[in-house]
């Protein structure tokens, strides 16, 4: 917990509760389910929620923005944005039904209203976004291909409405295609553990 409150030091007292508790309640769920390997459950804090939070460095989501997040796992980057975010919706999907269960139980304990988590394909979704947010689930362009339809056209935040896309690794040629529209963040100019050394944060306009 102390990472998360040394990058974000303006952090409300129900937010750092509420940050506090993810680390019981993510070992109570992965014994039941298991949504994180057991190896990264000890590194929870890095690797997953300060992961996700690489987005609130890169952006600070306007209140009353819809924000869905595709592929989320066990709640991955959404849960960790929702507490940062209340004034924001989130809407968290997953193909695997017994992931989404986590999610919505880690949310309930953690009376976060501001979070909506379903069982279905990013695919079937007609609803309309301002951003799109995903740790790397596919390759981009086939990513950008599955949730444009789901970008609203009318901005109201700092970056355009969009994708946003947490990545690691070699990114060139997937992203060759885009131009100008495409804006890659380092996340090792916001955090200096070695995890992030070859991590970024994507944005793509739609």
């Amino acid at each position: 917990m102390e990472i998360i409150e040394k990058y974000f030091p303006d952090l409300t007292e129900e937010q750092k509760q509420k940050f506090s508790r993810l680390k019981e309640l993510y070992t109570f769920w992965n014994e039941q389910i298991n949504v994180i390997s057991r190896k990264d459950m000890d590194a929870l804090y890095e690797h997953h929620v300060l992961y996700s939070l690489a987005i609130a460095k890169v952006i600070q989501f306007t209140p009353g923005s819809k924000i869905m997040d595709v592929g989320t796992g066990g709640g991955f980057p959404g849960i960790p944005l929702a507490i940062l975010f209340p004034k924001c919706s989130f809407y968290c999907i997953d193909s695997i039904g017994k992931k989404i269960k986590v999610v919505k139980e880690v949310a309930s304990a953690l009376e976060l209203g501001n979070v909506n988590a379903e069982h279905i394909r990013a695919q079937e979704v007609k609803e309309k976004f301002d951003f799109i947010v995903s740790r790397a689930v596919t390759a981009f362009p086939k990513f950008v291909d599955m949730v444009k339809k789901n970008s609203k056209a009318k901005d109201q935040n700092s970056l355009p409405n969009g994708i946003i896309y947490l990545k690691g690794g070699d990114f060139e040629d997937e992203i060759s295609e885009y131009g100008s529209r495409i804006s890659l963040y380092e996340c090792s100019d916001y955090f200096k553990e070695e995890f992030f050394e070859t991590k970024k944060v994507v944005h793509l306009d739609i």
